[in-house]
Formats: structure tokens, sequence, C-alpha cells
């Protein structure tokens, strides 16, 4: 099991972070959601460890999804917070409390967001190689 950090800066219209590994070298870029008092599809998830868990979504099919108990969140409820996963988006409207990685931040339309989603994400998922591994959200 293998132990990531996600560093986020919080802004009104999305958090926007950076996924490093345990020896500190980053990973990709991550969008989701503003905090909204960890609000059930419009907010950013609590900072805390969760367990990353390998996930077969309908919608997205092969995807991480995130659970901590303790935090109300789990992959199938009951509990606060349901299906927070990690697959392909670039902006924080096209996310419903999830997260999604990119190669870099930079503007589409008139959104902030992340760019080239589904490069990084293939990235991600093949260092992620299908096993459970840790994720540490923290502020920056």
């Amino acid at each position: 099991m293998l132990n990531f950090v996600l560093k986020r800066r919080y802004f009104e219209h999305g958090t926007y972070s950076y996924l490093y590994r345990q020896d500190g070298s980053k990973v990709c870029a991550m969008v989701e959601r503003a905090d909204k008092n960890n609000q059930a599809s419009i907010s950013c998830i609590p900072e805390g460890t969760y367990r990353w868990l390998p996930h077969e979504s309908p919608k997205f099919g092969t995807c991480y999804a995130l659970e901590c108990e303790s935090l109300g969140v789990t992959r199938y409820g009951p509990s606060l917070r349901t299906h927070i996963l990690t697959h392909k988006a670039n902006t924080a409207d096209q996310l419903e409390g999830c997260l999604a990685p990119g190669v870099a931040f930079g503007i589409l339309g008139s959104e902030w967001a992340v760019l080239n989603s589904t490069a990084a994400f293939n990235s991600l998922m093949a260092e992620l190689d299908g096993e459970e591994h840790q994720l540490t959200i923290v502020r920056a």
C-alpha cells in the first residue's frame, strides 16, 4: 500500500490541489468542488486520511473511491457521503463531490480547470495499479 498526500487550496469556485507520493514527488494536479461544509454532491470532502480503493462505477467504469467511516465517507452507505470517486473531469462543475486529476492547472472557456484529465487519469490508474492505497488530504 502506498501513501499519497493531496495538498489543497480553497477558492469560492473550486478546490485545487496537487497530489504527492510519499517521497514528496508530484503526481498530478486535482480539482474538486468548492468547500460547502461537506454537503453531498456539491462540496469537496473533509480533510483527513482515507482508504483509496479500486472501484467499478456504472457511470465512470474502473476508477478509485474514497472511504473513511469516521469522516462519514463510504462507498455504498449508509453514510454522510457515498461514491466519492476519482475519475476524469476538467472543471469543478463537472463533479458531484468527486476528485479529478489533470496534468496541470489552466483555463477552459472561462473556468479554472485541470488540463488533459484523460492523460492524468490514465497515468494515475497505472500507478495505483488496482491496489488499495491511503490518501491524506490537507490544506496546502
